[in-house]
């Protein structure tokens, strides 16, 4: 497999998931490094507004946004058919 699929392992053996940054989004991708993982905006250095997380298979798993690094307001968590499996509200 190229390295270039696989997540990359720093020193202390943590895996890092491949990403790029398209557009301003940081997208992340599963350890088979063709399907993503994440998408959302990293704005100095913590997730700022719309998030979306993916399953391997490309549907989407769960979305919500930040504010300053902290998850606020409604996070969705959808079924493998993407139909709201449960809603979960994040302010304090």
């Amino acid at each position: 497999m190229d390295e270039e699929k696989c997540d990359v392992v720093k020193p202390n053996g943590v895996k890092e998931k491949k990403l790029e940054v398209i557009d301003g989004y940081t997208i992340k991708y599963h350890a088979n490094g063709k399907t993503m993982w994440s998408k959302g905006k990293i704005i100095d250095g913590e997730p700022e507004g719309y998030w979306e997380w993916y399953r391997t298979d490309g549907t989407l798993k769960r979305s919500g946004h930040f504010e300053k690094g902290e998850p606020v307001g409604e996070w969705i968590t959808y079924d493998s058919k993407g139909v709201t499996y449960k809603v979960t509200n994040r302010d304090k």
